[in-house]
């Protein structure tokens, strides 16, 4: 039974409610993809390449939180890219920014209860692992969350998921071989790694940069990882991609940090991104977006060998793209692959 005495609850389902009600506005018919993505700081450009059907903006959802950051549009696209139907998230809302926590992964949530099955993440974020260079993009293998509130603490919305939800596999595998297949047939290099979100808004120490990378983390930002536990508590299947806009404080040839470097970065390999990405989705939709767990493995072994397929097995060195190892364990960097031109 539905627990209408949850507020979080309520306005998620009053959220996407609101959501329906637009896209049945809209001039032409609009179906729910099962694919998201959802796009980081100065990462919007990659709209552009988005055949929309129907925008919603954040602003004109009752109770929705809105992106105040720079470079976060704010509002769900409806629609196709490269032929594939989806829905895309042009901005987030950040922890920082004063939402609690719950706010901070509505728009996830009212996602899963719109219809979509398969989530794909990416953001800007701050290279920890020394043989990462700024325009790197990074294939999140795993990530540490220990330095922000959950957002399932609270009441659980069993309608939702589970009190204690499995993090062994947060993110999914097959759609991390799809991504991989993809870096090699779109020729665009993907390093692996562990993904760690703090807080924000400011920077990092030096300090915290060592401390960090210690505790096993390739990459730190200030969103997705949240936004990952959600998704899963609601049995979607999850890939993430990091654009690796900067260097850790105090790294080697990183004098100092600013925002505007950070979205500049973004911007600079935003059609790269968009050209890997495009390929990747396009893949997960021909193979299907499944249910997770057990009812979804029939469809996952057919997109692994949608993926597989088109790629070859790589030898590996620092820098390039293999095509399907395992992850990486925490703290270790992808296993090198023979670099890829582009």
């Amino acid at each position: 039974m539905a627990d209408s005495s949850n507020p979080v609850y309520e306005k998620v389902e009053r959220c996407a409610a609101a959501v329906r009600e637009k896209l049945s506005e809209a001039a032409a018919p609009v179906g729910m993809p099962q694919i998201a993505l959802v796009l980081g700081s100065g990462l919007g450009p990659m709209a552009e390449q988005m055949d929309v059907a129907c925008a919603v903006p954040y602003t004109d959802i009752d109770g929705f939180p809105v992106s105040t950051a720079p470079g976060h549009a704010g509002r769900y696209l409806f629609g196709t890219l490269a032929g594939a139907p989806l829905v895309m998230m042009q901005g987030r809302v950040h922890y920082y920014e004063g939402y609690p926590m719950s706010d901070v992964v509505l728009p996830v949530r009212v996602l899963a209860r719109l219809g979509v099955r398969t989530l794909v993440l990416t953001n800007a974020a701050g290279g920890l692992n020394p043989e990462f260079t700024p325009g790197d993009l990074m294939l999140i293998c795993d990530q540490i969350t220990s330095f922000v509130p959950s957002p399932l603490i609270g009441p659980n919305i069993d309608e939702y998921g589970v009190r204690f939800p499995d993090q062994t596999q947060v993110y999914d595998r097959t759609l991390q071989d799809v991504l991989l297949a993809a870096s090699v047939a779109s020729d665009t290099p993907l390093r692996q790694g562990v993904y760690m979100q703090l807080t924000g808004p400011h920077f990092e120490s030096p300090a915290e940069i060592r401390a960090y990378r210690s505790l096993g983390a390739d990459a730190v930002g200030m969103s997705t990882a949240v936004e990952a536990v959600a998704a899963r508590h609601m049995g979607l299947r999850v890939a993430g991609v990091s654009c690796i806009t900067n260097l850790g404080a105090g790294m080697p040839g990183q004098a100092h940090l600013d925002a505007a470097e950070v979205d500049e970065m973004g911007q600079r390999v935003s059609a790269q991104f968009g050209t890997l990405l495009a390929e990747a989705i396009s893949r997960m939709n021909a193979a299907g977006a499944p249910e997770a767990g057990s009812a979804a493995d029939a469809a996952a072994d057919a997109m692994a060998t949608t993926a597989s397929a088109s790629s070859t097995p790589a030898t590996t060195s620092a820098g390039g793209v293999s095509a399907s190892p395992a992850p990486p364990s925490a703290g270790t960097p992808a296993a090198p692959a023979t670099p890829q031109k582009g």
